[in-house]
């Protein structure tokens, strides 16, 4: 567990109704204070769901900051990758919490990435129909994205996260300074989901993005800066649309290609990580738009840009073994969370900071547009 400490956290607040706000704190050398802020929540128990490869980074620490705090602790360690968030590995964790004896008014501290976050999440949710958790997410796209916001679930071989509940965590613990231990590839995999904000509805971040990416990946303040940018951004859309009746969808640019691709590969992280199949999806849903004539071809040509500066993948022939034929694609959309009455729902953009909810779209456009993107050069 890093020694660099930030003297104050930044603080963002989620003012949740009924008394279900919570804050997200992020700093450098928060994971040492676990135990403090457990024992504020009036927790006398808690549970650490991680993965074998966060564990041998932060496990013990962590525990041991819960049981110096005076918490009955225990530990469940699943396996690495997407191929966790599963039934298997939901049934894994729900009957390690059972037999910790994790009540209510305990805590499940979810230390990892995205996939420990929604799995630990949504056994939280479902466990004695809702016991309480602290998210400890120690990835840059965990910290900017998964653990805010309280959607929780696994995968299915339908799709990417069709089995879930909303459940909001008590706390967010965004420790920055462990982003110093991710790869490369995951760092940069992170990055899709902060470019997403500025080119959701905040052109002037993104041109920031442009300006300070650097900065994110080398761990200079811009990287807690970048983190509390995009924590803000979704705090205030879930505060608006807590349930994802309406503006939350934003949420998802790129998403409805990027799943696609993920059930395609069958969620193999060697082939593609949640993050390049985002940056995928959004040099897609801008290219998309573009033939649409809802966007400039230069502002298209601007977002893939960005993402291959910084090492992403930007087009459907970059995913090692193939991303699927078009009608594959389309297939494996059907099942995305968005489809209303059959009909596909993408978020498309009319330029970058302007993205928009667009319903109904013509599945024979999705197909043309996919052939065309899949001969490309």
């Amino acid at each position: 567990m890093s020694e660099t400490k930030t003297a104050h956290p930044l603080t963002v607040h989620v003012p949740l109704n009924g008394g279900r706000g919570y804050d997200i704190l992020i700093g450098r050398g928060l994971l040492g204070q676990t135990g403090a802020r457990a024992a504020a929540l009036g927790a006398r128990a808690a549970a650490i769901v991680t993965d074998e490869n966060v564990a041998a980074l932060y496990a013990d620490g962590a525990r041991a900051s819960l049981e110096a705090a005076g918490l009955r602790t225990c530990l469940v360690v699943v396996p690495p990758g997407e191929a966790s968030k599963s039934y298997a590995g939901y049934a894994q964790v729900c009957d390690g919490l059972l037999a910790a004896r994790i009540e209510r008014g305990d805590l499940v501290v979810a230390l990892g990435g995205g996939v420990i976050g929604d799995l630990a999440g949504f056994a939280a949710a479902t466990l004695r129909r809702g016991v309480r958790f602290v998210q400890a997410p120690t990835t840059l796209l965990a910290q900017v994205d998964s653990s805010v916001g309280g959607k929780t679930g696994i995968n299915s071989g339908h799709g990417k996260n069709l089995i879930g509940a909303f459940h909001q965590p008590r706390l967010v613990l965004a420790d920055t300074a462990s982003l110093d231990t991710l790869s490369e590839r995951e760092m940069r995999a992170g990055y899709a989901e902060v470019a997403k904000y500025g080119l959701i509805n905040d052109a002037a971040f993104f041109a920031w993005c442009e300006a300070n990416w650097a900065g994110i990946f080398s761990g200079g303040p811009e990287r807690d800066e970048a983190v509390a940018i995009c924590c803000r951004a979704k705090a205030g859309v879930v505060v608006r649309d807590e349930f994802e009746h309406g503006e939350r969808a934003l949420l998802n640019l790129g998403h409805t290609f990027a799943h696609a691709l993920e059930r395609l590969t069958n969620y193999d992280s060697a082939r593609l990580v949640h993050g390049e199949a985002v940056a995928i999806g959004l040099a897609l849903a801008f290219r998309f738009s573009a033939r649409l004539g809802l966007c400039p071809g230069q502002e298209a040509g601007r977002v893939a840009n960005h993402l291959a500066l910084v090492g992403l993948p930007t087009r459907l022939q970059a995913v090692p073994g193939g991303s699927g034929d078009a009608d594959a694609l389309v297939e494996a959309m059907g099942q995305d969370k968005k489809v209303r009455d059959g009909a596909l729902t993408f978020i498309l953009a009319r330029g970058i900071g302007a993205s928009f909810i667009a319903p109904g779209i013509d599945r024979a456009e999705v197909l043309a547009f996919l052939k065309a993107e899949l001969g490309a050069g």
